[in-house]
């Protein structure tokens, strides 16, 4: 289980366990601001499992204009589905091939499955097509530039009670 680390100014900062959450509020730390279900106990202590905690003193967090371009961060922007035949991806694409002067940004690279990846090499969509027939190598997915980096510096799917604190 993982618990949502907010700032004092309610800002998300990353995605803790919960053992270390637990730690965070019972040493003043950090606050629970949503409860997660069960509790942890020793023989002293009861602290209910926290969901969402928040930190008592403000974390001076250095901004960072843009998300890296990384097979890390494109695969968590697909969800981990390969753009041309939507099974679980596993590597990056260049949708243009940077050997046929397609460009390294995040525009031109989508997620992928190693069967599809090693097929079409460095091939364009155009010439997959001709080869393989219409509508095989269609793009699934359009790539887009993220806008914010939660989920993919998260690297997981936000809970319910996470919803709130990341619009």
């Amino acid at each position: 289980m993982s618990t949502l680390l907010l700032n004092t100014s309610y800002e998300p900062l990353r995605v803790i366990t919960w053992q270390r959450a637990v730690v965070l509020v019972m040493q003043n730390m950090a606050e629970i601001v949503e409860r997660g279900e069960g509790e942890v106990r020793s023989p002293s202590v009861s602290v209910p499992m926290p969901d969402v905690v928040r930190l008592t003193r403000f974390v001076k967090v250095p901004y960072r204009s843009r998300i890296p371009l990384n097979t890390r961060n494109v695969l968590s922007r697909d969800q981990h589905r390969c753009g041309y035949c939507e099974e679980r991806a596993h590597t990056m694409d260049h949708i243009v091939p940077r050997s046929r002067g397609g460009d390294h940004r995040w525009e031109n690279v989508v997620a992928a499955c190693r069967g599809c990846n090693n097929t079409k090499d460095d091939k364009l969509l155009s010439e997959l097509a001709r080869d393989f027939g219409p509508g095989r190598w269609d793009l699934k997915t359009t790539p887009f530039v993220p806008k914010g980096d939660l989920l993919i510096a998260f690297g997981v799917a936000p809970k319910e009670s996470w919803v709130p604190y990341l619009a």
